[in-house]
């Protein structure tokens, strides 16, 4: 059999933190059907393992390990660079298996499955995802990483057929825990102005925003709450804006600091409720509550809890209500209306427009009539720990 003449190619990404450039052989690039089966599978991964090793996979997990990525970051990473390989547009199937193999070679448990026209990805996972298809096998789950992708047509009614391809490599669970943002390039940052009134006195920010923080959180599920609220704030960011408050809140007592942090999270930006622009529950980061005009409760009690921890480090309970999400401060004495809970009593604060303007304290009777539920409970003894 006649050997495949080879040469490598240069290839650059342009990602966050600082642009991914890896060279890559040309066996590596390997045909597939736009409508593949497990034998096409079976053989991209003979043929990808026997071709000349470009070191893209370590190149890979050396930008991980130089710039700290978070496992979602890095599947951003991995996603932009199986796009520079082999375009979606052009062969969604094949840009879905460089990815599969990209991560698995990247220790990460994830398997293919198929059914028709649809290349499923699933990866190994032992966070609480809502939203998203998953199967369950030997004790794990493996949550749907493309089903953005399928949504109006992924089929839960048979289960996709797994293809059985043993990798060595891939042992790892994936995680969904976002713990730091990129360092990105202080370029691709913007002003933003907001403002609002404290006691009639006008207050007015210029944030330092970044768009593509939209972008790494584009498809981001609906993860629990704790791993929801501790995402931070990117650098940049954070430095445009929480000193400022820490400034103006060092002035005021606790529960005078709590509650201007309340009013400026409820009336810095535009109410809308995500169904109404949506049409589903979408979740705000805190930064992207910053960066966008529009929010609701879920993005609000994200932002408003950021603030009370970075800058007062309170004992806090989130609470669920129907349709409404809102939080509870631990100050040393109670304040008007308290949730009591582990012993403690938690005076709640809504960070959310109401019908009427609420003190600390106060609930709306809207939501004094419901039912709710405690989702969150952060105390700082033990997050330090």
């Amino acid at each position: 059999m006649q050997k495949r003449e080879s040469y490598a190619q240069e290839y650059k990404v342009d990602f966050y933190n600082a642009p991914f450039i890896f060279s890559l052989d040309s066996t590596f690039i390997i045909n597939v059907p736009s409508e593949i089966s497990e034998n096409n599978v079976l053989d991209f991964y003979k043929k990808i393992e026997s071709s000349h090793d470009s070191m893209v996979v370590n190149s890979l997990l050396a930008y991980k390990k130089k710039y700290n990525l978070n496992d979602w970051i890095y599947y951003q990473l991995v996603r932009h660079t199986a796009q520079a390989i082999s375009p979606k547009q052009e062969n969604y199937s094949r840009y879905t298996l460089y990815k599969w193999y990209l991560m698995c070679k990247s220790g990460y448990d994830a398997r293919l499955g198929l059914r028709e026209k649809q290349t499923i990805f699933y990866i190994k996972s032992k966070d609480d995802i809502s939203d998203l298809p998953f199967f369950h096998l030997n004790d794990d789950n493996y949550v749907c990483l493309n089903y953005h992708d399928y949504k109006s047509i992924f089929n839960y009614q048979e289960p996709y057929k797994l293809v059985d391809v043993k990798i060595p490599e891939a042992k790892n669970s994936f995680s969904y825990k976002v713990t730091r943002l990129p360092d990105f390039r202080p370029d691709s940052y913007v002003d933003k102005e907001i403002g609002f009134k404290y006691n009639g006195k006008a207050y007015h920010f210029k944030l330092k925003v970044n768009s593509e923080v939209n972008d790494i959180f584009a498809n981001y599920p609906i993860v629990d709450f704790e791993t929801y609220f501790n995402i931070p704030l990117s650098k940049e960011t954070y430095e445009s804006i929480i000193p400022y408050l820490k400034e103006y809140t060092s002035k005021m007592s606790t529960k005078k600091g709590i509650d201007y942090l309340m009013q400026f999270t409820r009336y810095s930006f535009l109410y809308e409720d995500d169904r109404e622009i949506y049409g589903a529950e979408k979740r705000f980061a805190p930064e992207q509550t910053l960066i966008n005009d529009i929010s609701d409760c879920d993005d609000r009690a994200a932002l408003f809890f950021y603030l009370v921890k970075e800058i007062y480090d309170l004992p806090m309970i989130a609470l669920r209500y129907p349709t409404h999400v809102t939080l509870a401060v631990q100050f040393d004495k109670p304040i008007g209306q308290s949730i009591l809970y582990n012993g403690n009593y938690y005076t709640l604060c809504e960070p959310t427009p109401q019908d009427i303007k609420l003190r600390i304290g106060e609930l709306s009777l809207n939501h004094q009539k419901q039912k709710y539920e405690i989702v969150y409970h952060y105390e700082p003894a033990l997050i330090k720990k």
